[in-house]
């Protein structure tokens, strides 16, 4: 019976009926699968890196949210793509995704072997699996790949899938992509690369460690060998070619760090990215992947000499083990408004960290008294050689004292500013009232709350603090003759393609007469000629103003030397440039505060960065009219006040609410 069913003609139609539509079925099954997958994901760009330009022009560092700097295959050698389809998918331009000689021979060696091994990946599947899929092997996941690979290989070019191939895959040592490999092993662009040094890259995707020539040259420069054989058998390269290359060194340079734009500047980067968001509305995301082309104040001279300095451990007090001690600077060109370079802090520094420059908020002690009392009163009508009263003092229960617990009677406002004494400067807080110090340190772009409303802030003891971005901007407007022009970095922004997306508009805003900035540039400068900022002066004229803040009178301070202190500032300019130093430790405590001054240290960073900053900079004299220059031969030609000394027992501020400083 059975016998004769399996001769039956009838059997057979009806067998094969059922395979020709069980296979339509599949067949029908599997377009339907994998017409509904989505790989509009390969639509989106790869994420384009912004350029910060410098002030000339030029690249000063990248913005980028990505590992890969994306290249169109159209600027790839052809010894590279020819290298790469030899060695990862020879049969590449004639398959429809996936090989299926090659999956028939993968087959046939996992049956003898008795296992599933990977293989046979074309490298349309291995983009659909990078992009698409996890690489677990099983074969659920395989015939994923294999249906992703089939819908792509419809939905894109060869070309197109060659392109987004090379610039996703990993090639080794943290390289993503041809062009991040280019760098990594020649230090090169990848349209430059030789046939022997696309061979070596070519090596790499298969087992990036293994072939890395970084680690392993002999086995590096047989794979590579073996890529060239195979390019020659395929007919990509001439006998010749292969002889010839083959007998090439490897040729790999380990890539400079510094020639690497990106982490450039991150200090100074960050700043740009944080004044875009603010001020322009921008994303960060935008910033990052939007290819934008943004012109910056950044003065490479200026942004590496403070970095040189800030790299001088010397320089600096020793820290204890467990803390550093920090330190932030500003330096703005008072002509622009233009900040010329930042010093985010000592030490590694991480994309969008803590800025000292720009976000750190600290009380600045005397180096705000120029700000807050000698600036508006000035504006008020008194001079430098008005008299101010240097005496026993009680405002309310607020008594502030000198730092040598003497008293003079009375002092010109020259002699208080350049031996920093604190009666006067409150004294004539008080006399011109604490809303016009208030004002004044506003118009400067230093909006202080309502609780700083009181005496202390005559003498830098502030609720919250300032930072020295803060103070470089208030001290610019001395320095650019009672003119304010707002600290940016951005000058402009375009697309890729030059379009102009931002242009920053240059403002001038006068805050102050010319006559009181030319007095009080007058009598900074001596300040640091015979004054407490000594350790600022050059062979160039230098005005500015020193500021230290002592620990506050608590329990856990009981015991210290009252010439310990919390914070440490100078402010200066040249008439070139403004800058503002700050030093200290993040976290002050019983174990972590300074033994130093703002005379010292402070001053001494000042000074070696203008003197580097400047080197190749003619020396000039402050520009002033004739009144000012009379003015400041006066002043000069005054006694100057005693010599700067620790502060001993400095008076509580804000009517005995902590806020404590005592100058230098």
């Amino acid at each position: 019976m059975v016998k004769r069913l399996w001769r039956s003609k009838r059997f057979w139609l009806i067998s094969c009926g059922m395979v020709i539509v069980g296979g339509i079925a599949i067949c029908v099954a599997g377009y339907s699968y994998i017409s509904g997958l989505d790989v509009s994901k390969l639509n989106q760009p790869l994420p384009e890196a912004t350029l910060v330009l410098d002030k000339n022009g030029k690249a000063a560092a990248q913005l980028s949210s990505s590992k890969i700097d994306p290249v169109p295959v159209s600027q790839m050698p052809k010894v590279l793509t020819d290298a790469i389809v030899s060695v990862e998918d020879r049969r590449f331009y004639s398959h429809t995704g996936i090989d299926m000689k090659s999956i028939m021979r993968a087959v046939g060696r996992d049956v003898l072997r008795g296992s599933y091994s990977e293989g046979a990946s074309t490298i349309t599947q291995q983009l659909a699996r990078n992009l698409f899929l996890n690489a677990d092997k099983t074969l659920g996941r395989k015939l994923r790949e294999a249906a992703y690979a089939i819908k792509i290989d419809t939905s894109y070019s060869k070309d197109e899938i060659l392109e987004m191939y090379l610039n996703s895959i990993y090639f080794g040592e943290g390289s993503w992509g041809v062009q991040g490999a280019a760098k990594t092993y020649f230090n090169k662009n990848v349209q430059d690369l030789t046939l022997p040094e696309a061979a070596v890259l070519a090596a790499l995707p298969k087992a990036p460690s293994r072939y890395s020539p970084f680690q392993d040259e002999v086995q590096a420069l047989e794979r590579r060998n073996t890529v060239l054989a195979l390019m020659r058998d395929e007919g990509k390269i001439t006998p010749q070619a292969f002889e010839s290359a083959k007998a090439a060194p490897l040729g790999v340079v380990k890539s400079e760090k510094g020639n690497d734009l990106k982490g450039r500047y991150p200090a100074y980067v960050d700043a740009v990215i944080s004044e875009a968001v603010r001020v322009y509305g921008f994303t960060e995301e935008q910033l990052l992947t939007g290819g934008l082309r943004i012109t910056t104040e950044l003065d490479p001279t200026i942004q590496n000499a403070v970095a040189e300095v800030y790299k001088d451990d010397s320089l600096f007090p020793a820290s204890k083990p467990d803390q550093l001690i920090q330190s932030g600077a500003a330096a703005i060109d008072q002509r622009t408004g233009g900040i010329r370079a930042l010093a985010g802090g000592r030490g590694d520094s991480v994309f969008r960290g803590f800025s000292h420059a720009t976000q750190l908020k600290r009380q600045p002690g005397s180096s705000f008294k120029p700000i807050v009392v000698y600036g508006p009163a000035l504006e008020q009508g008194y001079q430098p050689f008005t008299s101010l009263y240097d005496g026993p003092l009680n405002i309310d229960g607020y008594q502030p004292q000198d730092w040598d617990h003497q008293t003079r009677g009375q002092v010109t406002m020259q002699e208080a500013v350049v031996s920093s004494w604190n009666v006067p400067a409150v004294w004539l807080l008080h006399e011109i009232g604490i809303d016009k110090g208030l004002q004044f340190a506003k118009s400067l772009g230093i909006t202080l709350p309502a609780q700083d409303r009181q005496l202390g802030i005559a003498l830098g003891g502030l609720s919250e603090g300032v930072s020295p971005l803060q103070m470089a901007q208030a001290f610019s407007a001395f320095a650019a003759k009672g003119n304010l022009h707002e600290a940016h970095t951005i000058v402009k922004i375009e697309t890729s393609d030059g379009h102009l997306l931002v242009q920053a508009a240059q403002k001038s805003v006068p805050v102050m007469k010319p006559e009181t900035a030319y007095a009080m540039t007058s009598m900074l400068q001596v300040a640091v000629q015979q004054g407490t900022g000594k350790n600022a002066a050059m062979n160039r004229p230098v005005a500015g103003k020193s500021g230290t803040t002592q620990l506050p009178e608590t329990k856990e301070f009981e015991g210290i030397s009252s010439g310990s202190a919390k914070d440490a500032w100078f402010v200066g300019y040249t008439p070139e440039l403004t800058a503002a130093v700050w030093v200290g430790y993040d976290r002050t405590d019983k174990d972590h505060y300074l033994t130093t001054s703002g005379g010292a240290v402070p001053a001494v960073l000042f000074r070696e960065i203008m003197n580097k900053a400047l080197a190749q900079v003619p020396i000039v004299p402050f520009d002033m009219p004739i009144v000012g220059q009379e003015a400041a031969s006066s002043i000069s030609n005054q006694p100057s006040g005693k010599p700067e000394k620790e502060n001993k027992k400095p008076p509580e501020h804000g009517h005995g609410k902590g806020k404590k400083e005592k100058d230098k």
